[in-house]
């Protein structure tokens, strides 16, 4: 007689065990027909799965995210199902969800093409049209193992040997395809109605170089035709935005195999990174930070004291010299603590706000790196605050007010909040884990602010708070964080003396607002498509004369304009005026100022703006006016 209790907090009885299926069925037909898979008591399962006791029960449809999950999942199976048919020689190995879509990697003779994915697409709409059943059923670990090699499958037999030996296992089959997994799936194929498969890549089994490499089907799956149109939009407009194009087209910066993860910086890119940085520094001095730097390269016992060499130690450049092993800093937490600990600290030199433009480096897989994004080289706005847990709460509200408006002036809206939380690898004791997550929150409501919980995502010493922007097209970016650890100051020992002459160990909280000033500088690029607000354009204006007689009263003008602190080129050359105009437009350039006898006679400039707006003319103190008025804080 099990009871079920709707998300609504309405209960159903029912006089015998009942199935997912028959309980949306016993609420109404359209939601039986809607029905993708439920949640019972927050665990996710099939519609088939039989409810015979007393639960929570919420029916999981294509408008909730689990459900767009669940139809990505089950879409990854349908491909392999289609390749199954179409190339019975191939073998199957996984196929895991992934961010906008799903994956699945196969062994064959040799690699698909484009038009083998075409055919694999219309296998699997012709598959779905079928709408057939997905039945789930178990088996034990050995019987799997026996049923995949009988069938061909050595990778899934592979898989399956790996896993203990008393563990039963899950099976989905769908007509004469049978695939090993947890589930939940759909209840039949006719759910899966939009999807697209988008390209062909290689990928070595598990993920190593020494074994064979494989085939990998990228695709994309959602619920609504309208949401796959927004998704491919998306991605043309991702394209066009591309960081490196952009970055090649404006004379940014480059990368080469020679340092691999590593970035030349242009004249330009140089010129933007140093207007975010000087920005972001001038923003740390009035709340109260003071820069320090700290050594690139440390010893190992340091990196053994603070865990780093034991949890972190794969993603470290290490060396040795003169019988001592040293580690090139992958953080500047260890350093900054160094520096807190070097003097007798009072009380009332907390909080100690300690900044530093930190460069390290991360011994990232070759595989991983991607332009601007994913570096093994980068520099962090970093800084560590030590304080007192009275302290804390204020502390974090400050920096959140503080990242909020740093956000703003660049731009960005609809700031995500998220509270990563422990990891499975970590250090530390629960009990401290407990009171550095409690602490989070707590600063967290202070802060008047919703967030989402993300359980095993924290640092290895500590849970925290991370700061999601949102771009011109509606791509998340985690850039800012906030850290509070206890792990550190126990492994460290710092220490303050308090107000009754005792000694205390100060709480430590990790900071960053832009993160990696790589990745935040690559974000800019494809959030503005290179079409920078005026204070970071790395040029503001171009100056550019008519004819020859004018030359010497424009550069008169450029020099100006760079005395006032303008970002300025001349551009002299003997060229026809709208040449001129053409090319500088290509490169996106604020303000293009032109010169003719009639300013040159008045001592004025004619202003064309970036989007090709006649601004009329004015003179050269009216426009470094206007341009200086751009910059956020003034």
């Amino acid at each position: 007689m099990p009871v079920i209790t709707l998300p609504d907090g309405s209960q159903r009885q029912f006089d015998a065990p009942v199935t997912v299926a028959g309980v949306a069925a016993s609420i109404g037909a359209g939601l039986a027909r809607a029905a993708l898979a439920g949640k019972v008591d927050g665990k996710l399962v099939d519609t088939s799965y039989l409810i015979d006791r007393d639960v929570q029960l919420a029916i999981v449809t294509e408008r909730d995210a689990d459900g767009l999950d669940v139809i990505r999942h089950s879409t990854a199976h349908l491909l392999a199902y289609a390749v199954k048919e179409l190339f019975s020689s191939a073998q199957v190995t996984i196929g895991p969800v992934i961010e906008d879509g799903f994956y699945y990697d196969f062994s064959y003779e040799r690699p698909f093409t484009p038009e083998d994915l075409d055919a694999i697409e219309k296998k699997m709409f012709e598959l779905s049209k079928k709408d057939i059943p997905v039945e789930r059923y178990e088996l034990s670990r050995d019987d799997a193992v026996a049923y995949f090699k009988g069938i061909g499958e050595a990778y899934k037999a592979e898989i399956i040997e790996s896993i203990p030996q008393n563990e039963v296992l899950s099976l989905y089959r769908e007509g004469d395809f049978t695939d090993l997994c947890r589930g939940p799936h759909v209840p039949s194929t006719g759910k899966l109605k939009v999807f697209k498969l988008m390209k062909v890549a290689g990928a070595y089994w598990r993920g190593d170089s020494r074994n064979e490499m494989l085939t990998r089907v990228y695709g994309t799956a959602w619920a609504k035709k309208e949401d796959l149109d927004a998704y491919l939009h998306r991605l043309e407009e991702a394209e066009k935005r591309d960081h490196r194009k952009i970055g090649k087209a404006l004379d940014l910066f480059h990368m080469q195999d020679e340092a691999p993860g590593m970035v030349f910086w242009h004249p330009k890119g140089w010129s933007l990174w140093q207007s975010v940085e000087q920005y972001i520094r001038r923003r740390l001095a009035k709340a109260g930070y003071q820069e320090v730097r700290t050594p690139m390269m440390m010893d190992r016992s340091l990196w053994e004291k603070s865990g780093h060499w034991e949890n972190y130690q794969e993603n470290m450049f290490i060396t040795e010299s003169e019988k001592r092993t040293y580690a090139v800093k992958p953080m500047n937490c260890p350093g900054h603590i160094q520096i807190f600990s070097s003097d007798l600290r009072s009380y009332r030199d907390l909080p100690l706000r300690l900044a530093e433009f930190g460069a390290c480096h991360r011994n990232e897989p070759s595989g991983a790196l991607h332009g601007l994004m994913r570096v093994r080289g980068f520099t962090q706005d970093d800084a560590h605050i030590f304080c007192t847990e009275n302290q804390l709460i204020d502390e974090a509200r400050i920096f959140h007010a503080l990242a909020m408006s740093v956000y703003d002036d660049f731009g960005f809206e609809g700031i995500a909040i998220k509270l990563a939380l422990r990891p499975d690898k970590r250090a530390g004791s629960d009990e401290g884990w407990d009171k550095a997550e409690h602490g989070l929150r707590e600063a967290l409501r202070a802060c008047g602010v919703e967030w989402e919980e993300l359980p095993g995502e924290g640092a290895f010493y500590g849970p925290k708070i991370e700061y999601h922007i949102k771009d011109a097209i509606g791509r998340s970016w985690q850039c800012g964080t906030l850290q509070l650890d206890f792990v550190l100051p126990e492994r460290f020992g710092p220490e303050y003396v308090a107000e009754d002459n005792s000694r205390q160990r100060p709480v430590m909280l990790h900071r960053a607002i832009v993160g990696s000033m790589e990745r935040f500088l690559g974000i800019l690029i494809e959030n503005f498509a290179g079409s920078f607000p005026t204070w970071l354009a790395p040029v503001q204006a171009v100056v550019m004369n008519i004819s020859e007689s004018q030359r010497e009263y424009t550069d008169q003008v450029a020099q100006t304009l760079r005395q006032g602190g303008l970002r300025v080129d001349a551009d002299l050359r003997n060229e026809k005026i709208t040449y001129k105009i053409r090319e500088h437009s290509l490169q996106r350039l604020p303000y293009q100022l032109i010169v003719g006898e009639k300013e040159k006679a008045a001592g004025l400039v004619a202003v064309r703006s970036r989007s090709g707006e006649d601004l009329g003319q004015m003179t050269v103190q009216a426009f470094l006016e206007r341009v200086q008025a751009e910059h956020p804080g003034t």
